[in-house]
């Protein structure tokens, strides 16, 4: 029986990992360990462990860490804690292999802890990009210490094996997430306004913003921009969720309080809403703004307008969906009215997403993770520098 340990640190990282956790519980080769960690159990981010539990899982492993620095010294701390926890948490579990997604700080401290231990590592969304995030660094460096990598797109998978790593253990399946849109039922318009206790008119802005951590001294100011752009447009609704733990969210927190209390009748904020309710939110959105990675992965796959801004996705491929905007109010408000226009709402019908169509993409990596060949001779891992083939190993549908 292989024991497979998926590690999840937060909200959004969960409900991307949860089909491949309900592939794994139910496959009877082998046993799944669940670790949480990260912003699951910080009160401020809205113990988001309790949705894994609700979801029907077990959680093997709960290690919480320090969540309410808001500084890089504080972060740099967290790690510190990190690293140590998770080591002595997995070798409690002692799994045979290690399933870790993104580029979250957390993650790193959990691919540190796996390298020490010669865990090997299945890492998924490897090989992507984003220039204005210190994420970018954190998962080209999860990369390297992964054996097994489950890339979102073909040219992500090519950047993984240009980093030196074996063809042959690059993998291409699409976007976790395209396994939600294929299994959960949306919720109705109605639906959604009993459950969050709000009136959503239309237009429906859905809206999340991040600091962008190579610019966080700023996020004072681009969050200002941005607030003021969308009093540009008094007739629509605004949801909003709160952003990640990174370095400056305090002051986003602030300022979201603060204009939502002062837009009280159209302007709404949530903690956390799980994969349900914020993909039947986007499903029901004129148009989702920010800077967050649901506006260029997600929001493509259920053919919805967004507008992505400032520099913190830059690099990441980007559907015909995506209209892009600089961190500046004329910008920003231009930006969604083109994506607000008939002639571009019109388009989206057609729009290709570069991170794949169909959704069998947890089925697909548990059928790796499960046959896949284990010895300690795979921990010497050689540098690989030939030639790679466009295309092997990917199965992911798309057409571009």
């Amino acid at each position: 029986m292989r024991k497979i340990c998926v590690i999840t640190g937060s909200r959004a990282e969960y409900g991307l990992l949860r089909w491949t956790m309900e592939e794994i519980k139910k496959d009877s080769n082998c046993t799944l360990q669940i670790l949480a960690t990260g912003t699951h159990f910080a009160k401020r981010f809205g113990e988001t462990y309790h949705f894994i539990e609700e979801d029907g899982f077990f959680i093997d492993e709960k290690v919480p860490l320090p969540s309410e620095g808001d500084t890089i010294p504080e972060t740099a701390e967290t790690i510190g804690v990190a690293i140590p926890a998770l080591t002595h948490a997995l070798l409690r579990l002692s799994p045979d292999i290690v399933v870790l997604l993104g580029d979250r700080f957390e993650i790193l401290a959990a691919a540190i802890a796996a390298t020490l231990l010669k865990i090997p590592i299945a890492h998924i969304h490897g090989g992507e990009s984003t220039l204005g995030a210190f994420d970018d660094v954190f998962r080209h460096a999860i990369t390297k210490m992964s054996f097994f990598h489950f890339a979102a797109a073909e040219p992500y998978r090519q950047k993984i094996i240009q980093m030196g790593e074996s063809p042959d253990r690059v993998f291409c399946f699409g976007a976790p997430m395209l396994d939600s849109l294929e299994r959960l039922t949306f919720l109705s318009r109605g639906e959604l306004q009993e459950r969050l206790q709000c009136q959503l008119k239309s237009p429906i802005f859905l809206v999340t913003y991040h600091p962008v951590t190579l610019e966080h001294e700023r996020s004072l100011q681009k969050i200002k921009t941005l607030l003021t752009s969308l009093d540009q447009f008094p007739e629509a609704s605004l949801i909003f969720t709160r952003p990640n733990a990174d370095p400056d969210n305090k002051i986003i927190y602030e300022m979201l309080d603060a204009y939502v209390e002062k837009e009280k009748e159209r302007a709404f904020v949530f903690t956390s809403l799980g994969t349900l309710l914020y993909l039947s939110l986007m499903q029901h959105a004129d148009v989702v703004i920010g800077n967050s990675s649901s506006g260029i992965i997600e929001a493509p796959a259920l053919k919805k307008a967004s507008v992505n801004i400032g520099d913190r996705q830059k690099g990441r491929l980007m559907s015909d969906s995506i209209v892009q905007a600089v961190d500046e109010r004329e910008s920003i408000c231009e930006a969604i009215k083109k994506a607000l226009s008939p002639d571009f709402q019109k388009k989206l019908v057609k729009i290709q997403n570069p991170y794949g169509e169909k959704g069998e993409v947890a089925k697909n990596m548990v059928n790796i993770l499960r046959t896949v060949s284990l010895s300690e001779d795979m921990l010497k891992k050689p540098f690989y520098s030939g030639n790679f083939q466009p295309n092997a190993n990917c199965s992911y549908h798309s057409e571009t």
